[in-house]
């Protein structure tokens, strides 16, 4: 059936969803990469002028690197291929400033700007064990067996405190993110609500009239480009009137809602099925001609005229009358409804619990001769003149 479920895919992918005036994770990763290309360069020339040419080289390497993971990605558009590439990649570089003490032991600040960024551009998953293991390899360096592995130059005073402040830092961004992302999901969350009431019948959980009439102006266009015919059915409920009004309002939305139900059972997952308005439901039969439309309705009034509401301990039978169009005899979605809705007058006045078809052929009278097993309908001033006078088909 056509309809959109209570729990939307966007839930248990929050992060990948892309929120208006969020920073795209791709976007940020771009930026990053030539703010960091560009640092490195700088960086590189000055190891250049101090005649060391390994951090020259390294770090020369690092800014290529870092160049052709965004370039990959301009080709592939594969995102996670650079977000992966680009995690490693600072990862990397960081570990080197930090072990080789480039700039003389001041490179192992950088790594302040590691978890803020970690956390933004990868899971939870993935940025809790980076840093925590990040935290755990610096704690090695600096211990005494570190120092006996690699010469450093920190002291033992700035060891501590740099793991402490980073220590602090990596909860705070952990923290921080936590709020950030189940402040996303429930935006989303309640995105996703709004969108289904705004598109949904609250009573019967149908498409509501505008949402009904937006998927069969999508119908239509489908059947324009590609010339396959769909049909409608216009549906009123039997005495609805008299129901609401001997046995109350609750009775009447009891009825609804099983009419609603059948509906849903005995259409396709492809069908579109509408609340059209009080106790009238639309239901668009995609690829499908007058013939098997009128079958496909007439299975659908009798499924629903075998069942019954139960008011105070009497059972209310319910029956409802439809009017079928097919879109290849009216050519525009307007004239497919006034057809449909004529053939729905047409069936009320028959007697009710029948279906009709909207037909250009046969006159009023032979409609009327032809009422069983098929009905069909003359379009034509008295039926239009009929229509504007009742105002209910009760």
């Amino acid at each position: 059936m056509a309809l959109i479920s209570d729990s939307d895919a966007s839930r248990n992918n929050a992060a990948n969803v892309h929120i208006e005036g969020e920073i795209p994770v791709s976007t940020l990763i771009i930026w990053l990469t030539v703010a960091g290309v560009c640092a490195l360069s700088v960086f590189s020339v000055r190891g250049y002028m101090q005649g060391n040419t390994t951090t020259l080289y390294a770090l020369s390497a690092f800014a290529a690197l870092l160049a052709t993971n965004a370039i990959i990605y301009g080709f592939s558009r594969s995102e996670p291929l650079l977000h992966g590439g680009f995690v490693a990649l600072i990862t990397l570089l960081f570990s080197y400033l930090t072990v080789f003490a480039v700039e003389n032991g001041a490179g192992v600040l950088w790594l302040f700007a590691y978890p803020p960024v970690v956390f933004y551009i990868s899971n939870q998953k993935v940025g809790l064990i980076s840093c925590i293991g990040g935290w755990l390899a610096l704690a090695l360096l600096f211990s005494p067996i570190g120092g006996m592995i690699i010469k450093t130059p920190y002291s033992a005073d700035f060891s501590l405190l740099m793991l402490s402040a980073l220590g602090f830092v990596m909860v705070s961004c952990y923290a921080l993110d936590q709020s950030r992302r189940r402040s996303k999901q429930r935006l989303l969350q309640l995105a996703s609500e709004f969108e289904y009431a705004a598109k949904h019948d609250a009573l019967t959980g149908l498409f509501n009239r505008r949402e009904g009439h937006a998927r069969l102006e999508s119908e239509y266009e489908r059947y324009r480009r590609n010339h396959r015919p769909f049909s409608l059915l216009l549906m009123d409920i039997d005495l609805f009137k008299k129901v609401n009004d001997t046995y109350g309002h609750l009775a009447g939305d009891e009825m609804i809602k099983l009419v609603a139900r059948t509906l849903l059972r005995e259409c396709r997952k492809v069908d579109i099925v509408a609340r059209w308005g009080g106790e009238e439901f639309l239901v668009v039969l995609p690829e499908t001609g007058a013939r098997e439309a009128f079958l496909s309705a007439d299975r659908i009034r009798e499924a629903v005229a075998t069942q019954s509401i139960e008011v105070d301990g009497k059972k209310i039978q319910a029956t409802i009358s439809i009017g079928v169009a097919a879109i290849e005899q009216s050519k525009t979605i307007e004239r497919s409804l006034q057809h449909a809705d004529e053939g729905l007058y047409q069936a009320k006045t028959l007697g009710r619990n029948r279906v009709c078809e909207y037909s250009d052929r046969l006159s009023g009278a032979e409609a009327e001769k032809k009422q069983a097993p098929r009905q069909k309908v003359q379009t034509g001033r008295a039926t239009r003149k009929a229509l504007v006078t009742s105002p209910r088909r009760d």
